[in-house]
């Protein structure tokens, strides 16, 4: 499975990226790279953007992996490992400083993925109306002696994974991350105002 580099929407040009931070956009599920990169204003400064386009063309638009035939919030995670990978190896092409991570439902859980396949190469991962995959993984001992530092928030009224889901997500991340975690009062599936800025915030004191 490989990306699609010409895909990618970038927040400055080639030569305008060297010896700066990236700070890198994984969309959800049906959508595409023009989505979470409408966020950049509200987004820090000073690291490059990479919004990139997941690999599976599903449900008028694109997926990081399939739900044909996968449970909402407990997908295969070998599927889910596939996408990491190319992930991992499109950012192996690139120059950075430090690099980051936000991701929003299917590429929330991406994000937090990629934590478990490298624990100390995120400088701030920000996992939004999102969850982790349930199974083991041989980065999490790894994680939990590193405990980066992990942004996670949601709706309160957010419909889309049930309790399971949840209750996982919120013992796994004090294990195996520093967390802020946030909840937001009447939002669906969503990104809202204050949750911007807490992430604003959060990238501003991590990358």
């Amino acid at each position: 499975m490989k990306l699609d580099t010409s895909a990618i929407q970038w927040s400055a040009p080639e030569r305008e990226r060297a010896e700066r931070p990236l700070l890198v956009l994984l969309h959800g599920y049906g959508s595409h790279e023009g989505d979470l990169f409408g966020l950049s204003p509200h987004l820090p400064l000073s690291p490059v953007i990479a919004s990139l386009r997941a690999p599976l063309a599903e449900s008028g638009g694109n997926a990081w992996f399939s739900r044909v035939d996968s449970p909402t919030g407990n997908p295969d995670a070998a599927r889910v490992d596939e996408s990491a990978v190319a992930v991992l190896e499109w950012l192996d092409s690139q120059q950075y400083t430090s690099v980051s991570l936000l991701g929003f439902s299917q590429g929330a859980a991406v994000a937090l993925q990629l934590l478990r396949h490298a624990p100390t190469r995120f400088a701030a991962t920000v996992a939004l109306s999102g969850f982790v995959t349930r199974a083991d993984h041989a980065g999490d001992a790894e994680l939990e002696a590193v405990k980066p530092p992990v942004f996670w928030g949601r709706g309160t009224d957010d419909p889309l994974f049930d309790d399971a889901t949840l209750d996982h997500l919120r013992a796994w991340l004090p294990v195996h991350s520093t967390p802020t975690i946030r909840e937001y009062e009447g939002l669906g599936h969503g990104i809202n105002g204050q949750e911007l800025s807490d992430v604003g915030a959060f990238l501003r004191a991590h990358s």
